[in-house]
């Protein structure tokens, strides 16, 4: 990796100056942890002339668990969400994708807010600046054509944060804050499939907190699967929630990453609520994750295995949270 690209450091006290500083600063960036932005800065992937440290703002490092639910701080660090017990008793499927990411040190200082906004990955733009130089570039960055897809006109980098999937099972909501006012949109409704233009932010806009809401009953649980045991991406990531009325299934939400340019929520999922999750309810489930997931060569592994690896996921993971 190259040294950083010289940038100014700004550091806001109060996230009303965060967001106007975003907005009046040219070609500024927000940062949290650092570890996604900083790695991708030394490969040339990213060269902001300004960065907008959100550490000193203690409102987005609030982590409350109230009767209603959950509200996370997108400041909040991931050792700091996978060590709080009331997190761990209520939303333990929070504690399994929040150790998914990376490996402890990283995890001290990565912050919700950025795992959430995890860059797209591929293996021809997550290359030296030579390297890419060398290959003429990329439809992502610098290029005008997708070397996973040539003949198409979008870029298929897959999106491989854990946490999204995780909290889109628990459909939680993401609160957004920018120099224009504040909103709350569903955290699906955050993102894109397009992996050059994944995120569907504002201008200027920061990720503030993210809210779940208390579900009677519910079970949920995440697992991936990656080419190294630990620190690592994954090639496949699945979260199930459901709940369980005696025999029969009430409300199922799936949701996966890993393989698209986005998390998503897989769809068809009420078609087997009000019945039991037996052998042919999680054949359908199957086929359901195989015809909406779509991996690309964007990693080392085949697309394929990536398609029959979430599927076999979900299924496992389905069928542990109902027995």
């Amino acid at each position: 990796m190259a040294a950083l690209a010289e940038f100014r450091l700004l550091r806001p006290e109060t996230l009303g100056e965060a967001a106007r500083l975003l907005a009046e600063t040219r070609h500024a960036r927000a940062l949290g942890g650092g570890t996604d932005l900083i790695p991708n800065g030394r490969r040339g992937l990213v060269a902001p002339e300004a960065l907008i440290d959100l550490a000193g703002i203690a409102e987005l490092k609030e982590l409350v668990c109230h009767p209603a639910g959950l509200s996370i701080g997108a400041g909040v660090t991931l050792g700091s969400l996978a060590a709080d017990p009331d997190v761990a008793a209520r939303y333990p499927v929070l504690v399994e994708a929040a150790l998914a990411v990376a490996g402890p040190g990283h995890r001290e200082v990565a912050t919700v807010g950025g795992n959430l906004c995890l860059d797209t990955r591929c293996v021809f733009y997550n290359q030296s600046a030579w390297w890419r130089r060398s290959n003429g570039y990329c439809l992502k960055l610098d290029g005008d054509i997708c070397h996973v897809a040539p003949t198409g006109k979008r870029c298929h980098a897959a999106f491989s944060g854990d946490l999204a999937p995780a909290l889109i099972a628990l459909d939680a909501d993401v609160e957004l804050v920018s120099a224009a006012g504040r909103r709350t949109i569903a955290l699906s409704e955050l993102y894109q499939e397009d992996g050059a233009a994944h995120l569907l932010l504002k201008p200027a806009e920061i990720v503030t907190a993210v809210k779940v809401r208390q579900t009677a009953g519910l079970r949920a649980a995440y697992a991936k699967v990656r080419l190294r045991e630990a620190m690592d991406f994954p090639l496949a990531g699945v979260a199930v929630a459901l709940v369980r009325d005696g025999d029969r299934l009430s409300s199922l939400r799936v949701a996966l990453t890993g393989t698209n340019a986005r998390p998503f929520r897989l769809t068809g999922t009420a078609d087997l609520e009000g019945r039991a999750l037996n052998a042919d309810a999680l054949q359908a489930l199957d086929r359901l994750v195989q015809r909406q997931v779509s991996p690309m060569r964007t990693t080392l592994a085949p697309a394929h295995y990536r398609r029959r690896v979430a599927a076999a996921l979900a299924k496992r993971l389905a069928s542990a949270l109902w027995g």
